[in-house]
């Protein structure tokens, strides 16, 4: 078979396709390279100032990508501490209390005498404070704190948390009478969840637990408005386990505090919700 040998120097025609791919391969090399990300080459100053202005106009998915990027190529300096708190408020913002969460703990725990590490405290438990509410709740705002009441209360434990240790660490901070505020509006939910469920265990004559979800009321949230119905919720279940000299002395103690409570006048409050207002959402009961 004869073999046929292939010229050692190329035809012209070959040199001009030759030519053409090495020239498409490098408008295509520039092409990328113009093309890449310019969060990687901006300089400090610049890279911050965009991730600050997308900040302040509301896009956060775009502030948070630069604020990363910050994070990643200048790991130290007052860029990047600034940066790492403005990017756990873009993420709080743009609904990702996780990743907000975990990114204002880590500036909390890597540099905890920054001049502002009462901001991310405050922070902190505001990310807690609006996990506490769903969507549908947000939806129907005037059932929403009968709803609060009835959710679990883990976030406003840890949010009311958060808040306390800024006044105790920062009484003096700028964040700190807001702070207090959330406080009473959390201290009263979570007085309202205990009620709630004393109120459960009153309708299925669980009297020991109703005494004792009262009690908790009274000794750790005393200053509540609930605590009222916390002691005739108490004074009720005395009562039906057959300790009348508590019961007794419970009454007293409500009459005085809360004169004009509707126990005083009504031996059986609380009462039992209808069939209609158990059909309705968000009405607090259990």
């Amino acid at each position: 078979m004869r073999v046929t040998k292939l010229p050692a120097n190329p035809t012209p025609v070959l040199k001009v396709l030759i030519v053409l791919a090495l020239a498409l391969t490098m408008s295509a090399c520039s092409w990328f390279r113009h093309n890449g990300d310019p969060l990687d080459t901006l300089p400090l100053p610049q890279l911050y100032a965009k991730a600050h202005n997308d900040l302040i106009h509301s896009d956060y998915s775009a502030a948070e990508k630069a604020y990363q990027r910050l994070i990643a190529r200048f790991p130290s300096g007052p860029f990047n501490e600034q940066a790492q708190l403005e990017l756990a408020y873009a993420q709080y913002k743009n609904n990702k209390p996780d990743d907000a969460y975990s990114t204002v703990n880590r500036f909390i725990k890597t540099d905890p005498l920054n001049s502002h590490v009462d901001y991310a405290y405050y922070l902190r438990g505001l990310i807690n404070f609006d996990r506490t509410s769903g969507v549908i709740e947000r939806a129907f705002a005037s059932e929403h704190k009968g709803a609060q009441t009835r959710r679990d209360q883990g976030y406003n434990l840890k949010s009311f948390d958060d808040f306390s240790e800024l006044s105790r660490r920062f009484p003096d901070s700028a964040y700190a009478a807001d702070a207090r505020q959330r406080m009473i509006y959390l201290r009263n939910v979570l007085a309202q969840f205990e009620i709630n469920v004393a109120e459960f265990y009153i309708r299925n004559k669980a009297y020991v637990a109703s005494a004792d979800r009262a009690q908790y009321v009274i000794e750790h949230y005393q200053e509540a408005p609930q605590a009222g119905d916390a002691l005739a919720i108490l004074c009720r279940s005395y009562l039906a386990l057959g300790q009348k000299q508590l019961a007794d002395q419970t009454r007293q103690v409500l009459a005085l505090n809360y004169p004009d409570h509707p126990y005083l006048k009504d031996p059986k409050w609380p009462h039992s919700p209808s069939t209609i207002r158990k059909l309705i959402p968000f009405s607090g009961h259990y």
